[in-house]
C-alpha cells in the first residue's frame, strides 16, 4: 500500500520589506517550519489570491499580514479578505511594526484574529516564529484547505 504524507498548507505573508521578508524567512527556517511560504509583497498582490482561491487553489492555514503596504494598505486587505465567502474564515495574524492604538482597534474590529508587533532584535523575532508556528500550524484547527461553497 503506498502512502503519501499530508500536504502541508502554505501560510501566506504579506510583506512589502525585503529585510522583514528576509528575517520571517530566516526565522522560520530555524525554527524548522515544515509549511510552505507564499509571499505577497503588497496589498494587490494579496487581493490576487482572492480569485485564486476561487479556482481552488487550497486556502491558507493562516495569514501574516503586514499593514503598511504599498498599493492596498493592510487594513483593507484585512477588510476585503474578511468580506470574501471564502477567505473570510482564514485566520488572519497582523505581524506589523505599528504600535498605534487606532490600528490595533481597527485590525480586531475588521476581524484580525491575532495582533503581534515584529520585534526588531532577531532573537526574539525567532521567538515570535516559534510562537506562531506553534500555535498557528501545530494546535489551532484551522478551516478546510476547500470550503464548501457559499449558499
Amino acid at each position: 500500500m503506498i502512502t503519501t504524507e499530508p500536504v502541508r498548507r502554505a501560510i501566506l505573508l504579506v510583506e512589502d520589506n525585503p529585510i522583514d521578508l528576509d528575517l520571517t524567512r530566516r526565522a522560520f527556517a530555524r525554527s524548522q517550519l515544515i509549511n510552505p511560504l507564499e509571499v505577497a509583497r503588497d496589498g494587490a498582490e494579496a487581493l490576487a489570491w482572492l480569485p485564486r482561491w476561487e479556482a481552488g487553489e487550497p486556502l491558507p492555514l493562516v495569514v501574516l499580514l503586514d499593514l503598511k503596504l504599498p498599493k492596498v494598505d493592510g487594513l483593507e486587505v484585512l477588510r476585503r479578505f474578511r468580506e470574501h465567502p471564502l477567505a473570510c474564515s482564514v485566520p488572519i495574524v497582523v505581524l506589523t511594526s505599528s504600535i498605534e492604538d487606532c490600528d490595533i482597534a481597527t485590525a480586531y474590529r475588521d476581524g484580525a484574529n491575532s495582533y503581534i508587533v515584529k520585534p526588531v532584535d532577531f532573537d526574539k523575532f525567532l521567538e515570535v516564529t516559534s510562537q506562531i508556528k506553534l500555535y498557528w500550524c501545530l494546535l489551532n484547527q484551522p478551516p478546510a484547505a476547500h470550503p464548501a461553497p457559499p449558499r
